[in-house]
């Protein structure tokens, strides 16, 4: 390997850490979103009885977010999160429905 194409890697790897060390700050503040999604999804569960689509769809775009950093800090790919690229598109939920519990019939007594 010749002295330029050594010098090309390092420049590349030195530019590589610098976006790092960026994404590695938006990982802290995706990370703090996320947890306001998260909580807020509780609390709108525990009063309305259902989530609400709109935060079902940010919390999902944004967990693919921070996992697509993991996978870009991690030289899983080289591909730069956004806004070097498309922001992730939300999936569907991926949600069981649970039956709702029906009541126990009334005990009936034996008769005598």
């Amino acid at each position: 390997m010749n002295t330029s194409q050594r010098s090309a890697e390092r420049e590349s790897l030195i530019l590589r850490a610098l976006w790092m060390l960026i994404f590695f700050f938006v990982w802290q503040l995706a990370e703090l979103a996320l947890l306001v999604v998260i909580v807020a999804q509780l609390v709108l569960q525990a009063v309305n009885g259902k989530a609400n689509d709109s935060l079902l769809e940010l919390g999902d775009s944004l967990s693919q977010y921070v996992a697509q950093i993991g996978r870009f800090g991690t030289f899983n790919t080289d591909r730069k999160p956004w806004p070097m690229s498309d922001w992730p598109k939300p999936r569907p939920a991926d949600r069981e429905s649970v039956p709702p519990v029906q009541p126990a019939p009334p005990k009936q007594e034996p008769q005598p």
